[in-house]
């Protein structure tokens, strides 16, 4: 399998701002674990067009997936109660 290359939204660098940075760390890990296969056990795929979202504690990590330039774009990752607004 080809290896996936990450992007990540300008809205992210924000996000992890406000999240506390022992979790930061784990969650860039959960992420760069995603290049290998963009598809875990623990994905669930949304309603959009290529959309997922990964679990992490209380927080939710959304990214999308574009196959046709091997890349995982992440787009939001935030606390559960606010990822979807």
């Amino acid at each position: 399998m080809a290896k996936y290359k990450l992007k990540f939204a300008q809205s992210v660098k924000k996000d992890l701002r406000k999240i506390p940075n022992n979790d930061v760390s784990k969650i860039l890990n959960l992420i760069n674990s995603l290049l290998d296969d963009p598809y875990p056990n623990n994905v669930k795929k949304l309603s959009h067009n290529n959309k997922f979202r990964i679990r992490f504690r209380n927080y939710r990590i959304l990214y999308k997936i574009l196959n046709n330039e091997l890349i995982i774009y992440v787009l939001k990752i935030s606390h559960r109660k606010d990822v979807y607004k």
